[in-house]
C-alpha cells in the first residue's frame, strides 16, 4: 500500500485515500461490503493496512463520512477498462450533407439518391441542404417540395429526423437511418410449362388395335 500517493478519481475529481481522509471519525464498509461501524480514522487506516489494501472516502458529504477498504488501483484499473470498451463499442455517427437545387438535373437527383441510400444503409446521417438564389426565395414552397420528394424516394430506408427548416437562404432536413428493414420485393411465381400438343405420354400403355394419336 502506497498511503502517500495523491490519486484521482475518474474525470479528474479528487478522492481521498489514505492519510489524506480528514475526518476524525468514518463510517467504514470492508472490502466484501460488511459493515465494521464507526471507528477513528486511526483505527479505520489500520483495519486496512492489516489488510493490504486502502481506505477510501466514498460519501464525504455523510454523517460521519463513509470510507470503504479496497484495492483503490484495481479498481481504477477496472474502471478505466470499461470505459475503454464502452467507447470501442460506440458507434461513430456522421453526418453527410448532399446539395441540391430546386431545379437539379433529374440524372443528378438520381446519382444523388444512390449516394444517400448508401450512406443511410451504413448507418450515417444525412442532412439535405437546399439553397435558393434570387426569385427562388421567393417561393420557399418550391424547395420544401424537392426535399420532402428526396426523402420520400430513399423512405424505404430512412425516416425523418428533422423536419425541413429555413436557414437564411437555404432549406435543410436531416434523415436518419430507419430501423424497420427495407420491404422484400415479392417473388414471382414461375410460370407452368405448357404441354406441348400431340405428345404422348410414354408411361400410358395403349391398347392393343388402337392407334395412338398423332
Amino acid at each position: 500500500m502506497r498511503p502517500s500517493e495523491d490519486r484521482r478519481g475518474p474525470r479528474g475529481t479528487q478522492v481521498r485515500i489514505n492519510e489524506q481522509i480528514r475526518a476524525r471519525i468514518v463510517l467504514v464498509i470492508d472490502s466484501d461490503g460488511t459493515a465494521l461501524g464507526q471507528m477513528s480514522i486511526t483505527d479505520a487506516l489500520k483495519a486496512a493496512r492489516d489488510r493490504s489494501l486502502d481506505l477510501v472516502e466514498v460519501s464525504p458529504l455523510a454523517q460521519p463520512p463513509v470510507c470503504r477498504i479496497l484495492d483503490y488501483g484495481r479498481q481504477q484499473y477496472e474502471q478505466s477498462r470499461r470505459e475503454r470498451e464502452a467507447r470501442k463499442n460506440q458507434k461513430v455517427i456522421t453526418l453527410k450533407q448532399v446539395r441540391l437545387r430546386p431545379k437539379t438535373d433529374p440524372h443528378d437527383l438520381e446519382t444523388k439518391q444512390r449516394s444517400i441510400i448508401k450512406w443511410l444503409q451504413d448507418g450515417d446521417h444525412v442532412q439535405l441542404i437546399l439553397r435558393m438564389r434570387g426569385r427562388e426565395q421567393a417561393h420557399p414552397d418550391w424547395g420544401r417540395k424537392v426535399l420532402l420528394e428526396m426523402a420520400s424516394k430513399v423512405g424505404d430506408v430512412a425516416r425523418v429526423e428533422r423536419d425541413v427548416i429555413s436557414e437564411g437562404r437555404q432549406m435543410t432536413l436531416v434523415l436518419a437511418p430507419s430501423s424497420a428493414p427495407p420491404p422484400k420485393k415479392p417473388v414471382r411465381p414461375a410460370a407452368p410449362v405448357a404441354e406441348k400438343p400431340g405428345v404422348l405420354d410414354e408411361a400410358a400403355p395403349v391398347a392393343s388395335g388402337e392407334t395412338p394419336p398423332v
